[in-house]
């Protein structure tokens, strides 16, 4: 089957995986959703203010990768929705990550 836009919602760089991700912040719960318009829906229960989404961001992706929260970094976009994010050689990919 031929790749959709939807497909392209992240890319190897050597070891490390470079994510691109839509966070949607004050969710009921913190979950790793569908892919939607080439980026991964990221639901977060914190609230944008003061850096405390981007840090569930971190702590959420860590976690589901397998790394130390050090290892994953917001290469662009820290003040808006879309967010690409870099991790370090991770250790284990979620399911839909094929």
């Amino acid at each position: 089957m031929p790749a959709t836009s939807n497909d392209v919602y992240y890319t190897w760089l050597g070891k490390d995986l470079r994510l691109h991700t839509c966070v949607v912040p004050r969710s009921s719960r913190s979950h790793i959703g569908a892919v939607a318009n080439g980026r991964l829906q990221v639901h977060l229960h914190a609230p944008p203010a003061q850096g405390r989404a981007n840090k569930e961001l971190i702590q959420l992706i860590a976690k589901a990768f397998g790394v130390p929260k050090s290892a994953v970094t917001i290469a662009q976009g820290a003040r808006t929705r879309n967010k690409t994010l870099r991790i370090d050689n991770p250790r284990t990919l979620p399911s839909n990550l094929g």
